[in-house]
């Protein structure tokens, strides 16, 4: 995979690029055009309390990750369609999801 661009700008992230950031991200699983994670809320209302913060995180960025939840599972798929695949969009959405988890649930863990 190389690197191009689309037309509004996003560059896609070469195959070097996704091996550091798995490294990075190692929960998240790396496809070819996305990137996917399954999160478990303690709570069926806790899973969409997440989903809720999720989605503001989302729309402030102008950048809308593909939610599936089932029951206490969430599980959240990025890629920049825009731009056939992955992008550092997706990257810092990703990041930022994993903040708004852990902020969410750690304390709950315990």
């Amino acid at each position: 995979m190389t690197a191009s661009h689309d037309k509004s700008g996003d560059e896609l992230l070469s195959a070097d690029r996704i091996s550091a950031v798995a490294a990075v991200l190692p929960e998240w699983e790396f496809g070819d055009r996305v990137i996917r994670r399954d999160f478990s809320a303690p709570t069926f209302l806790d899973g969409i309390a997440f989903v809720g913060r999720i989605a503001t995180e989302a729309e402030n960025r102008d950048h809308h990750p593909d939610i599936d939840i089932r029951w206490r599972t969430v599980t959240i798929a990025l890629s920049t369609h825009s731009a056939g695949g992955l992008t550092e969009l997706d990257v810092a959405l990703a990041g930022a999801i994993d903040d708004l988890f852990h902020e969410m649930f750690d304390a709950v863990e315990d």
